[in-house]
């Protein structure tokens, strides 16, 4: 995991076991694609994030405008995960996307995103989010990052 300091010259930096810890937050991804036309679209959705791959994955219908702009253009993703309330923290960066639309795997990463989201797979919103991806409507999106951007305004103090 390569982490740069979003905030120059802050007392402390935060380190690689922080952001991993702030990945296994319940706050939104937000993900910036590039549309047609060549203008930026950010759409917040729930991640999980795999440390032993270092990878991110989200879930989304598979004809979401996300997954069109990610199909166009994988190597230009942006995303950012932060934290609105003070001290202010969070994690940025680019990285390359890839569409699964394997429904065996699929189900095992829809599975631990709702768990982390809705604490269980029985919520009316995770079964139908399971039953989509068994049916091939839901995929999953891998992101690889290339750098993970960090800033945590508690180490300021």
């Amino acid at each position: 995991m390569k982490v740069i300091q979003a905030i120059p010259n802050m007392p402390n930096p935060v380190t690689e076991k922080e952001v991993i810890n702030f990945l296994a937050s319940k706050l939104n991804i937000q993900i910036a694609t590039i549309d047609e036309e060549g203008y930026p679209m950010i759409q917040p959705i729930w991640f999980v994030y795999n440390e032993a791959s270092d990878k991110i994955y989200t879930a989304t219908q598979k004809m979401t405008k996300k997954v069109q702009n990610i199909r166009r253009n994988p190597d230009k993703i942006y995303f950012s995960i932060d934290d609105y309330n003070y001290p202010y923290k969070g994690v940025k960066g680019r990285a390359v996307a890839k569409i699964s639309e394997d429904i065996q795997t699929n189900l095992s990463i829809v599975e631990k995103i709702s768990i982390k989201y809705l604490g269980t797979i029985e919520h009316p919103l995770a079964k139908m989010i399971m039953e989509n991806t068994q049916n091939g409507v839901q995929v999953v999106i891998e992101l690889t990052p290339k750098y993970f951007s960090a800033w945590d305004f508690n180490k300021a103090m």
